[in-house]
């Protein structure tokens, strides 16, 4: 299948080397022409390290024109950080045409955010969208053109916007991802969202650390039973969220990924442990800018905090924890965070809402 990988992050680069290593044409973008000009300078060829052992890859078309990157491809895979979805939606406008599928790694809502964005920028493509519970991947970049993948998503619970093209959107994701499982609709896609789960609390919770030491794993010796019992408690309120909104299970809570004899969670049984035992998460933490405040504090917890509010549904720990976030980069993400009051659908009833995911706001 032709797919257009975009991003230059970690889960764009595993999506890029994994999907060429499985058959698929894929061409590569990202915005940094002068990363582009240096792995072309390497033939197109990123080196994959995963638990088979060291190879490497080449890539069919690697550039930092998006036009390029879409022309005839059935799969837009767009495993970039939620903030960076308004501009990457902007970019694919003019390029977009019937039938392509958009698959958002995970989304924070960024299926409707970005359909909205596109249809106002004047595109009439007959588009789909896909965002998943996590990345395909726990991987982390070696180098400019070394990825190491730690462990693959088993099961990928996915939300389709509109929902009314589920059928044919899963079809064409899953020929890429077979792991990808059916969530319902964007909402409860988003609402399967792992990061503003355990993130936050790792985050907040070793502020500390994380400003005293130049390296830390907030997975290893960050994630102690005071902080899990706060991920515990954290997890249910999103969970209640899900059922409020007449969401069914599995919620894959985030306890299946820290017990290997629970129920098999999205990275299967044991990836903690793989997770931890690869120390490629002990990193430079710069606590306000890490892509776990930016992305998940400002952006999905913000997200979550809305749906609770909307719902009903008390969320005190998730309250406090955005609470805590905004106070610590002097910023009121409940305010300025992406939230549903921000995107103009909190007045929206339930039924309203779960019409338009259905049909789509704009169609």
């Amino acid at each position: 299948m032709e797919i257009a990988v975009l991003g230059g992050g970690n889960g764009s680069h595993a999506a890029a080397a994994d999907l060429t290593l499985n058959g698929h044409s894929v061409r590569f973008w990202r915005r940094d022409s002068n990363a582009i000009a240096a792995l072309r300078a390497k033939q197109n060829q990123l080196t994959l390290k995963d638990i088979s052992g060291q190879r490497q890859v080449t890539l069919d078309v690697v550039t930092d024109d998006i036009a390029t990157a879409l022309d005839g491809a059935q799969l837009i895979v767009c495993p970039t950080p939620a903030t960076a979805q308004e501009s990457i939606a902007a970019q694919l406008a003019p390029h977009l045409v019937d039938g392509q599928v958009i698959f958002l790694p995970p989304g924070t809502f960024g299926s409707v955010l970005m359909a909205r964005i596109i249809r106002s920028a004047g595109s009439m493509a007959r588009v789909s969208f896909a965002e998943a519970g996590t990345l395909p991947y726990l991987s982390r970049l070696h180098g400019a053109d070394q990825i190491a993948i730690t462990t693959r998503a088993t099961r990928l619970p996915s939300g389709v916007y509109p929902h009314s093209a589920k059928s044919r959107t899963l079809s064409v994701i899953q020929q890429a991802y077979p792991s990808v499982e059916d969530a319902g609709n964007a909402l409860s896609g988003a609402l399967m969202n792992a990061g503003p789960i355990i993130h936050p609390p790792l985050i907040l919770m070793n502020a500390g650390p994380i400003e005293h030491f130049d390296h830390w794993d907030i997975h290893n010796e960050g994630t102690q039973p005071a902080i899990r019992r706060v991920t515990t408690q954290l997890d249910a309120e999103r969970i209640a969220v899900r059922e409020a909104l007449g969401y069914s299970g599995p919620h894959f809570p985030l306890a299946d990924h820290y017990d290997p004899e629970r129920e098999e969670w999205m990275y299967g049984n044991l990836a903690h442990e793989k997770l931890t035992d690869s120390g490629d998460w002990r990193e430079h933490l710069v606590l306000t800018e890490h892509r776990y405040m930016r992305e998940d504090v400002a952006t999905g917890l913000a997200f979550l905090v809305s749906a609770a509010d909307w719902a009903g549904v008390a969320a005190p720990v998730a309250t406090g924890l955005l609470a805590i976030g905004s106070a610590v980069c002097d910023n009121d993400f409940r305010r300025t965070g992406r939230t549903l009051e921000q995107m103009g659908l909190s007045a929206l009833s339930v039924a309203q809402m779960q019409q338009q995911l259905e049909d789509g706001f704009d169609d």
